[in-house]
């Protein structure tokens, strides 16, 4: 919805062809978590570059977005607080305080007095923390209504239900898309599909993109007068969200089980013995739900966007843990690279073209 909103709102005649029901999928499920340093780990700077930009573009993309929708979305500058909770946790922080120093992040080495103090709720054996003013997070539920909203307005065409079940590519150039009520004419097919985006036929086998499910379970808390918590938590394996709209999101599993989506009790219980080793008022709170998401994973955990060999035809998919955090440079950088026919040089190390080593524009 973002990448096809870019388009018209550029002029561009976009229709949204959705096998289920537009923004339901991983992104309903996600934390909304923007967090490009606190996810940061040694070895991944190009990553961090283009997540820190996607994070920069975020009041743009917001100011846009209300503009067509009448929708104010939020961006809650609450920053993210990682916890050394063990032996094992403090040297393993401190490296990766000692990394992000190196490279000029604007981060803090909190002592557990201070640690407690930027956020109460934490637990009496934090022994020491990171922490990041600048990362953030958004209510990503709204967002999606918001986007909904302004794509119409702006004269997209969603058509839910409506899975594409072959891409028709004529002397490597795409003509068209076949859809269970018939076939569609098009100059370009941008695949957004998630999870699925290498299940849909007619892409060659050059370029099918290795892109697989990754299970993400996580559950709703409820908040209470027992748990006021305010800040972000990343704790190892964990992280907890306090949401403007009452709830604590405790997330989330990595499970390679392909498209199953049933909740598992072993999953949730250790999702919930981290969060309380973190922030143990957590214990009384009522749970609201508990959502199952299938994160695209590329077989290099970055996303695949830009064009590929077949004239027309180009990704955004294999956006990971990060896909609402890289949702607005995915769509400035495709959408201008699209229409104006010059490759995106902040994209250039996500295309396709690395896992297979073709020629691409």
């Amino acid at each position: 919805m973002s990448v096809a909103w870019q388009l018209a709102r550029a002029g561009a005649s976009v229709t949204i062809l959705e096998k289920d029901r537009a923004g339901r999928a991983s992104s309903y499920v996600a934390a909304g978590m923007l967090a490009p340093q606190a996810e940061m780990g040694f070895d991944d700077i190009e990553m961090f570059r283009l997540c820190r930009r996607s994070l920069d573009l975020y009041p743009e993309f917001l100011r846009e977005l209300e503009e067509d929708s009448g929708v104010e979305i939020k961006l809650e500058r609450s920053g993210c607080i990682l916890p050394a909770l063990d032996r094992d946790d403090h040297p393993r922080l401190r490296r990766l305080y000692d990394f992000r120093e190196r490279i000029n992040l604007p981060v803090v080495w909190l002592n557990s007095e201070e640690a407690r103090e930027t956020e109460p709720m934490l637990s009496p054996n934090c022994s020491g923390a990171i922490w990041i003013e600048d990362d953030a997070q958004i209510n990503n539920r709204e967002m999606l209504r918001a986007l909904q909203i302004a794509v119409i307005n702006k004269g997209v065409t969603i058509s839910e239900n409506m899975p594409v079940r072959r891409i028709d590519i004529k002397l490597n150039q795409v003509a068209g898309v076949e859809t269970d009520e018939g076939y569609m004419r098009c100059e370009y097919v941008i695949i957004c599909a998630g999870a699925w985006s290498k299940m849909i036929e007619g892409i060659p086998d050059n370029i099918l993109p290795p892109v697989r499910p990754v299970k993400g379970q996580i559950v709703n808390l409820r908040q209470n007068s027992s748990c006021g918590l305010k800040k972000v938590i990343r704790a190892r394996d964990v992280y907890l969200l306090p949401k403007s709209d009452g709830r604590i999101v405790v997330g989330a599993s990595c499970e390679e089980m392909g498209f199953d989506t049933s909740p598992t009790a072993g999953e949730v219980f250790r999702l919930l013995e981290r969060a309380w080793e973190a922030v143990p008022s957590i214990y009384d709170l009522p749970i609201e739900s508990i959502e199952v998401g299938l994160r695209p994973g590329s077989k290099d955990h970055m996303p695949i966007v830009g064009d590929t060999e077949v004239n027309g035809l180009y990704y955004a998919t294999g956006h990971y843990r990060n896909g609402i955090l890289l949702a607005p440079v995915t769509a400035y950088e495709l959408s201008e690279w699209i229409l104006s026919g010059n490759p995106s040089q902040l994209l250039r190390n996500f295309n396709i073209s690395r896992f297979y080593g073709s020629l691409v524009n």
